[in-house]
């Protein structure tokens, strides 16, 4: 049956349309005699990327500039920033107007079993096809937010096409977003949070939950300003990813950390050498107990933990309403005096 296509199927499939498929997933670019020319297989401007139309060769691309290759399967997967095959088989097959594939039998040979690849893994590959974030469409979502140097924070990335499933109507999409690395206490990447934002620049995107995470979360963070292995005596450590932005524009040099949720702030691991730690909350009860988890183990370690409060319903409302300068005065009344004269400006 045609909705039983393995993937080497799709992929002539596909190959059989080559330009048609280029001009969908490479809109940017232009054919030039036997071959479509792009950027990059994030559909960018430029000519490093080239796909063969027809012949042998069909549907096979290579991009000079990165030595990345494969075929229009590889090209699809990559463009929409997919990583399982049953999402990138679902994606061809919209594409093809094929019928999606009922619940096969097991050991059906005219079907490709599912790659189940781990969450983290998942999260270090899409991390990976990430570009950076000055003057991508996230930075531009963050300057409305009053946050204006977050292209300085290697944690945070642009993906201008990543892949979002509707979970209700099982339909999938894709949207640019703002795409921050979740790393473990040695810096390494065990997931990523994804914020889908609207093509048209008008925020986040419009979908039901714009936000969502990817991989091992607990006892990890978003972390920005950490000096690598040494110790890390002061720390601001919170929940919501913006909020803990709004903090690092105003104490650029202060080790921060964003954990996500309350539940995961409460178990977020605290570093080496740390003896006072700030933790950032928002104006309601929603993450009192992730505040309360944290503080307990924190004091449990001998770390004093201290409760930073925003005059307004967060950090970020704060920074946009109020201004950086009275967010400032209103941190300084709220830091140890000698962390106010280490990280906030005179």
């Amino acid at each position: 049956m045609i909705a039983m296509l393995s993937a080497s199927q799709l992929a002539d499939r596909l190959a059989r349309d080559a330009e048609a498929v280029c001009r969908h997933y490479l809109s940017a670019g232009h054919r030039a005699g036997n071959y479509w020319i792009v950027g990059d297989v994030a559909n960018s401007k430029g000519k490093s990327l080239y796909v063969h139309l027809s012949g042998p060769r069909a549907g096979r691309w290579t991009d000079a500039a990165t030595s990345q290759y494969g075929d229009l399967l590889d090209l699809v997967r990559e463009t929409c920033g997919l990583v399982d095959f049953r999402d990138v088989a679902d994606e061809v097959r919209r594409f093809l107007s094929l019928p999606h594939p009922a619940s096969s039998r097991r050991g059906d040979a005219h079907t490709d079993p599912p790659v189940d690849r781990p969450a983290g893994e998942r999260a270090r590959r899409l991390f990976r096809m990430t570009k950076p974030l000055g003057r991508s469409l996230a930075d531009s979502y963050l300057r409305q937010r009053g946050i204006l140097r977050a292209a300085q924070h290697q944690a945070l990335r642009f993906h201008p096409s990543c892949f979002y499933r509707d979970l209700v109507t099982r339909r999938t999409l894709s949207y640019p977003a703002l795409i921050a690395a979740v790393t473990d206490p040695s810096g390494a990447i065990t997931g990523v949070h994804r914020t889908w934002l609207d093509p048209g620049g008008d925020g986040k995107a419009k979908v039901n939950d714009p936000r969502r995470a990817l991989g091992g979360l607990l006892g990890n963070a978003v972390r920005f300003r950490f000096p690598g292995n040494a110790p890390v005596p002061v720390i601001v450590a919170g929940e919501g990813l913006e909020s803990i932005l709004s903090l690092a524009h105003v104490m650029p040099g202060m080790p921060m950390a964003a954990a996500l949720t309350a539940n995961h702030l409460s178990a977020f691991r605290l570093p080496h050498g740390c003896q006072r730690l700030y933790i950032a909350a928002d104006a309601d009860a929603a993450g009192r107990h992730g505040i309360e988890g944290l503080s307990r183990r924190a004091q449990a370690l001998g770390i004093l933990p201290l409760v930073l409060t925003p005059e307004l319903g967060d950090f970020n409302e704060d920074l946009r309403r109020l201004g950086p300068d009275r967010l400032t005065v209103h941190l300084r009344a709220q830091l140890a005096p000698e962390d106010a004269q280490a990280f906030l400006p005179t």
